[in-house]
């Protein structure tokens, strides 16, 4: 039987027929046709989970700088925290600064940093 001649006898079958075709192959052939299919399925939704882009960043003060003071008003400016908290931000640092925040916003908070000589890293 040519191939053409079998895509069509195939594709003549109700779906009952089909079904009990692809049955009657697994148990000929010992094997389990939805198988293949399952791991195909399960490739692009592993493959989506990779290329999901980071939506909330954290900025941490890492270094001080020569400019202390400045950078104590710099933290309670974006913080809200009082000169004490804020001083013990800045003397702890490393210390996370702000957290959940937009890629905008946290690059307008390491501007400021960075503009009193302090090194902050966005994570």
């Amino acid at each position: 039987m040519a191939i053409n001649e079998l895509v069509e006898a195939i594709s003549a079958l109700s779906l009952m027929e089909a079904a009990e075709l692809v049955k009657a192959l697994e148990d000929k052939l010992g094997i389990k046709a939805s198988a293949p299919m399952a791991m195909m399925a399960a490739a692009p939704a592993a493959a989506a989970e990779v290329k999901e882009e980071k939506t909330s960043f954290d900025v941490e003060l890492t270094a001080v700088g020569a400019q202390k003071i400045q950078v104590i008003k710099v933290v309670r400016e974006v913080t809200g925290l009082g000169l004490k908290e804020a001083k013990d931000v800045v003397e702890g640092a490393p210390k996370m600064v702000k957290e959940g925040l937009e890629k905008a916003e946290a690059d307008k908070i390491k501007e400021k940093f960075e503009a009193v000589g302090a090194t902050v890293t966005i994570k």
